[in-house]
């Protein structure tokens, strides 16, 4: 049996993250994760916790009281939100133009909640009449949607649709994993009930908890479902009249109150992932998110221009496109798998692959939070025009780089 001593300290090459997510943490990030460790209950922790649920409600547009995290991926927040807003026997309709939409179905499958979908096809959004149009015909509990799907680099314009969930008495779920941080998220001005997020896309931080919102009006359905486990129930608990949530890690009911002044004992709080997700907000307030916003802007303007200046096309509808994430077909007769590869090995540069319809035909290349940056925008095209170059295809030597530049300056 080998000794796992002889595997050696962790020592990870100092690889540029160029694809759909994770990027590159922040380093300040990276800091704050090292701090020591507190018992969840100390009131310093507890202090951090309120200090977090403050940070995020402006980097989620909202003035949400039940504003946290929930500790694991962005797929654990998703998670929490669905179930905890529906139960065998409810219907919701889900708004599906990519790979995510999909994910939401299957979540809504395994919780045992019937759905329709309102669809458009890869590339493209759901139009706002359409999104009414299903919802008047459906009459679901719950509108769930992805704000920015990244395998089809678009992203669903949202407004209009809280005014179509309380027209058909609806609440309504965002997954805004990969813009929060880098896109307008505006939970208010939308009218929608929840929305949950990650760090390692736009927020320049790990995976590994969940940012979320919950508006009051969700936060009541959600308690009316209320049923504290046996072991930490306080004396005199009442539960509510709703049907118990399916699941307790994912219990809304129980984090919310673990969150508030109750501290009810859920779950042990992920310590360094809480000391992270607060440090990729004070960075982004810091910066201020609308020109944060506008950095995401002019990265994507640029890696969209120097990508056509290579000759390449890009994936999906211009109109749509997510800021932080650029779809591009592979050029025909490349094995793109192999520029992916000498990318990597030969640049340290990561670009992303493709999934479902796309596979073997679209890379996707990002550039969001700490790598929504000039220069790595630059690196990249450069390398990437280098590495078809020797791959044999023709491409328009000098062009790229220059072309992104212009695209930064113009959109800055």
């Amino acid at each position: 049996m080998l000794d796992p001593l002889l595997f050696g300290e962790i020592d990870p090459p100092q690889r540029l993250l160029m694809g759909p997510g994770p990027v590159n943490a922040h380093p300040r990030v990276l800091r704050a994760m090292s701090a020591d460790l507190l018992g969840q209950f100390d009131p310093e922790m507890t202090g951090y916790m309120n200090q977090v649920m403050a940070l995020y409600r402006p980097v989620f547009g909202t003035t949400n009281r039940w504003t946290m995290l929930i500790d694991g991926t962005a797929r654990a927040a998703i998670e929490a939100g669905l179930v905890s807003l529906l139960q065998p026997g409810d219907t919701a309709l889900v708004v599906n133009f990519g790979r995510f939409g999909l994910l939401l179905q299957e979540i809504l499958t395994r919780i045992g909640v019937s759905y329709e979908t309102v669809d458009a096809p890869w590339g493209e959004v759901v139009p706002i009449e359409a999104i009414r149009a299903a919802a008047l015909r459906t009459a679901p509990r719950v509108i769930a949607t992805v704000h920015g799907d990244t395998s089809t680099t678009m992203a669903q314009p949202l407004d209009g649709i809280g005014a179509i969930a309380r027209e058909v008495g609806a609440l309504v779920y965002v997954d805004a994993t990969a813009t929060l941080g880098g896109m307008d998220i505006a939970t208010d001005r939308w009218g929608v009930d929840v929305v949950t997020g990650g760090l390692q896309k736009c927020l320049g931080g790990p995976s590994g908890v969940g940012p979320i919102t919950v508006s009051d009006r969700a936060a009541d359905h959600i308690f009316s479902r209320r049923h504290d486990e046996r072991g930490i129930r306080a004396a005199g608990a009442v539960d509510g009249p709703g049907a118990r949530i399916a699941s307790n890690y994912f219990d809304l009911a129980m984090i919310m109150d673990y969150w508030s002044e109750k501290r009810l004992n859920h779950h042990t709080e992920a310590t360094s992932m809480l000391y992270g997700a607060r440090e990729c907000a004070r960075i982004a307030l810091g910066e201020g998110l609308p020109a944060r916003y506008a950095r995401h802007r002019a990265a994507g303007a640029a890696m969209s221009a120097g990508l056509r200046a290579m000759g390449l096309t890009l994936f999906g509808d211009d109109a749509h496109r997510m800021t932080n994430v650029t779809g591009v077909y592979i050029p025909a007769g490349i094995d793109g798998e192999s520029v992916r590869t000498m990318m990597r090995e030969a640049f340290e540069i990561e670009i992303g692959t493709a999934f479902g319809p796309l596979v073997g035909k679209v890379w996707r290349l990002g550039a969001m939070g700490y790598n929504a940056m000039k220069h790595k925008v630059l690196l990249t095209l450069a390398a990437l025009e280098a590495t078809l170059k020797a791959h044999g295809h023709v491409v328009p030597l000098g062009e790229a780089v220059p072309a992104a530049l212009a695209a930064w300056e113009a959109a800055s």
